[in-house]
């Protein structure tokens, strides 16, 4: 039977009220637009989106991370709703006067300003007036009158490749004592080349912003490089062990950013690191370099009172609360000290907004 004798049974039967025929759609010009994009949500690979007119299909797990970014996780599947790729700038103002950018003024997406260097940027997100040139997930270089957008300045050479710049670790902490400099921390990366170096931008950026905020507690906003009750010191001395305390009794007090204590701990990061602390425990506290490596060796191989290491809890999903659990949880969660997690969460929370990253669910312990 030919296709025109088939639709008009099809028709005939229809009208009797014997059927409800639904005729196929006229081909779309592009793909059918995926749910849009969004920040705040976690996807995981296969996940598809759409945004700026184009769908985008996760490759691996990702969080934050714009597709059509540096990140590569976003794989371009083409236009999508029949419009095009990337939507025009907004007409701009003819005589492209715009505010000065204030710091601390909460400011709306779309908002555009003129910072220090003279240059234009657009909030992409809301933001409570973060640096245009620092946090570079908020805002984005702006040109007026259809011009080419002008060239951004690069970021200063990081051969480390630490996912926090200089000027964010100085934003991080503005009062530190300056025996924690920046340097001290990026050689001291090199100890344990996985630390905030694994996963997509987003896990990167959340394990460093998860690191550096529990040593924000640890040492009130890396302003202690020794522990401050001085009554404590003499106790850290543990002579059961078969190597005992040949620095002295009172020698092994928190030193460093994880405030690194006993002589058992001194003992084990010592022989991890290659230095010699057991008999020189007062490396931590004259050495920056050796400092932050025993906090990053913390925070890589112990659990401590928790069930896995800081570094396994944020590159396996586990949330920012895993690593308070793992860095003082006998004494802080399960609601023993509500004040002091919240202190820590406050920090977290604030880091991962100068890195540009959300982050993400369980927050607490």
């Amino acid at each position: 039977m030919s296709r025109q004798r088939i639709m008009s049974s099809l028709a005939a039967a229809a009208a009797a009220g014997a059927l409800t025929v639904v005729l196929p759609a006229s081909p779309a010009a592009a793909a059918d637009c995926a749910a849009a994009w969004n920040s705040a949500a976690a996807y995981h690979g296969g996940a598809t989106v759409s945004y700026k007119g184009r769908n985008w299909t996760a490759k691996w797990w990702t969080q934050n991370e714009t597709p059509g970014g540096s990140s590569g996780v976003w794989a371009d599947k083409g236009t999508c709703g029949g419009g095009t790729s990337t939507p025009s700038q907004p007409p701009a103002s003819g005589s492209c006067n715009h505010p000065d950018w204030v710091a601390g003024r909460s400011y709306a997406a779309g908002d555009v300003v003129r910072y220090t260097d003279g240059k234009l940027y657009r909030a992409e997100h809301a933001n409570p007036g973060y640096d245009p040139v620092i946090s570079t997930w908020y805002w984005e270089p702006y040109t007026c009158g259809g011009s080419s957008p002008a060239p951004t300045t690069p970021a200063p050479s990081n051969p480390s490749g630490f996912v926090v710049s200089e000027a964010q670790f100085n934003q991080m902490f503005p009062s530190r004592n300056p025996f924690y400099t920046y340097k001290g921390l990026v050689d001291a990366l090199s100890a344990y080349p996985a630390f905030a170096r694994t996963g997509g931008d987003t896990v990167k950026k959340q394990e460093a912003a998860a690191f550096l905020a529990n040593i924000n507690h640890e040492t009130g906003g890396l302003v202690h490089v020794v522990e401050q009750n001085t009554a404590n010191y003499s106790h850290y001395c543990d002579r059961s062990q078969p190597y005992g305390c040949p620095a002295g009794q009172s020698a092994y007090y928190g030193r460093g950013p994880i405030q690194l204590s006993w002589n058992f701990n001194y003992k084990a990061a010592g022989d991890a690191l290659g230095i010699n602390l057991l008999n020189n425990p007062n490396l931590v506290q004259t050495d920056p370099a050796v400092a932050w490596k025993t906090a990053i060796w913390y925070w890589m191989t112990q659990n401590g009172p928790g069930t896995m290491t800081g570094h396994s809890a944020m590159v396996n999903g586990r949330g920012f609360g895993e690593t308070i659990r793992s860095i003082n949880g006998s004494l802080e969660c399960g609601g023993r000290n509500p004040a002091q997690v919240q202190s820590r969460i406050n920090a977290y929370q604030k880091f991962t907004q100068i890195l540009g990253v959300a982050p993400g669910g369980n927050l607490s312990c």
